[in-house]
């Protein structure tokens, strides 16, 4: 099932040159902390406001469609999706035209966004509520139903059939369940020499497509990730939720970075049905995801190679993981003087120590979600708070630790570890764990004397003498 794992990060490629969070740093002063917070989350829901209006015309069609459902006998999602097929051209172009005009605000932001959370995480509370479904017009099919009558769902609907639990589930309304719904024509991207899958293999598919939990529009557009019914079990001692990622790109609003959501909102009596344009499938595993993309991380998995780390850590000897990965770009900032020496011979040992620090064993960190390995009872998932976050996370590193750092708002959010280092891509998921992409290699800190430690702020040039003194002391732990 090659086709399976390469297709969920065939869109990742593109998205690597526009990082998501990108801020010049700028110096404030104490006293303007409060008034520029206040400003950054008047513009963040400024935005957030005419980016959900972006999708306005849709949604009305949507309450439209169910207002006028009881005079008519055809299926709401086929409505929604003949509408969405007519109106997505408009709204796409709308969608990145928004987003562009965000991203240029973001850029020229500065980190006074990410220092107002630092301060002030209580705000994070104000964030704007989801939407709810619309009051006329009430729904009186399950999300099943919806699914069984459309005429742009009927491939769906057939695979669905072949699994009476999943029908059940569907049916039952003693929950909420969201579906993103792949339409007839996401199928035909399937390559016509792709295995046939198993059974099994498309259980989890269609198990993927499924979060359940209720996220209508509003709420997608504020989300990170989410949860689905696929469980795995390489993410905990007891198997997790697999999780799928919502992102805006310049192709509009993705699940995973390039399945697009093309119709939204279609509630039913037990949940709400987006439509999207690809399948969404079961994700890779980390270092799958990185052999897929050698123009951005073929430094990374030539370093994996040399070091043994490569085949350690494709094994499944750990209950997910988080790997910050360095791309290309990072190692190219490091200078020609440390990669000559990194990748020399004598340089190896340094070198394994330098990628054990970038990856995180056991514990899953997505930007906001946290799947936790510990002996105690309080294992397990829980959510990232809104506001300011801070977390150690231990590495592969003996005794050494990765300060990490999450300022959220909203669906705003930025990374950044070991005080200056930010994640440029986030939420890269995977089947063990995630991948948060990295424009600067994290070199641990260096302690001054009795004082802290030192942090490197990737800005500086850096010596190879430095270097290696900062990873003399887990050198000769290495057996090489």
């Amino acid at each position: 099932m090659r086709y399976i794992s390469a297709l969920p990060f065939a869109a990742l490629a593109s998205a690597l040159v526009i990082p998501q969070d990108v801020f010049n740093e700028l110096e404030i002063e104490d006293h303007h902390e409060q008034s520029l917070y206040d400003n950054t989350v008047s513009k963040a829901e400024d935005f957030f406001s005419s980016l959900e209006g972006s999708y306005e015309d849709v949604k009305e069609k949507v309450e439209d469609t169910w207002a006028a459902y009881s005079e008519s006998s055809k299926s709401a999602l086929d409505n929604a999706i003949e509408y969405a097929n007519t109106a997505a051209q408009d709204a796409e172009e709308n969608v990145s035209e928004k987003a562009g005009q965000f991203q240029s605000w973001f850029e020229s932001a500065s980190d006074d966004f990410y220092d107002a959370f630092e301060d002030g995480g209580h705000h994070g509370g104000h964030g704007k509520r989801p939407h709810h479904p619309p009051h006329h017009g009430k729904p009186n099919l399950t999300v099943y139903q919806l699914i069984a009558e459309s005429k742009y769902t009927t491939k769906l609907a057939k695979l669905v059939n072949d699994y009476p639990d999943l029908v059940e589930t569907l049916n039952s309304t003693k929950a909420n369940y969201t579906v993103f719904a792949p339409t007839d024509k996401a199928f035909e991207k399937i390559p016509d020499h792709a295995p046939k899958p198993t059974k099994e293999q498309l259980r989890a598919v269609l198990s993927y497509h499924i979060v359940p939990d209720f996220y209508p529009a509003g709420r997608v557009l504020a989300s990170h990730t989410a949860p689905t019914l696929l469980k795995s079990d390489s993410l905990g001692s007891d198997p997790e939720a697999q999780r799928i990622a919502f992102k805006i790109t310049l192709r509009g609003l993705t699940v995973n970075f390039y399945s697009r959501i093309v119709a939204i909102n279609i509630f039913a009596t037990n949940g709400v049905i987006h439509g999207v344009d690809s399948l969404i499938l079961p994700p890779p595993s980390i270092i799958e995801a990185i052999d897929l993309f050698p123009s951005s991380f073929s430094t990374l998995e030539l370093g994996l190679g040399k070091t043994g780390l490569l085949e350690k850590l494709n094994s499944t000897d750990h209950a997910g993981g988080t790997f910050f990965a360095p791309s290309n770009f990072a190692f190219q900032k490091l200078g020609p003087r440390i990669n000559a020496f990194l990748f020399s011979k004598y340089g190896q040992k340094y070198l394994k120590a330098l990628l054990e620090y970038h990856v995180v064993p056991d514990n899953t960190l997505y930007s906001d979600a946290y799947y936790h390995a510990s002996s105690s009872d309080e294992a397990g998932p829980e959510n990232v708070p809104k506001g300011y976050f801070h977390i150690d996370l231990p590495t592969m590193l003996e005794n050494r630790k990765l300060a990490v750092d999450i300022a959220r708002y909203g669906g705003l959010i930025q990374i950044k570890v070991n005080a200056f280092a930010r994640v440029s891509v986030q939420d890269g998921i995977a089947e063990d764990g995630v991948i948060h992409i990295m424009d600067d290699v994290i070199v641990p800190p260096k302690k001054v004397g009795d004082d802290e430690a030192v942090f490197w702020d990737g800005e500086t040039e850096m010596s190879v003498e430095e270097l290696k003194e900062r990873l003399e002391p887990f050198v000769p732990k290495l057996d090489l």
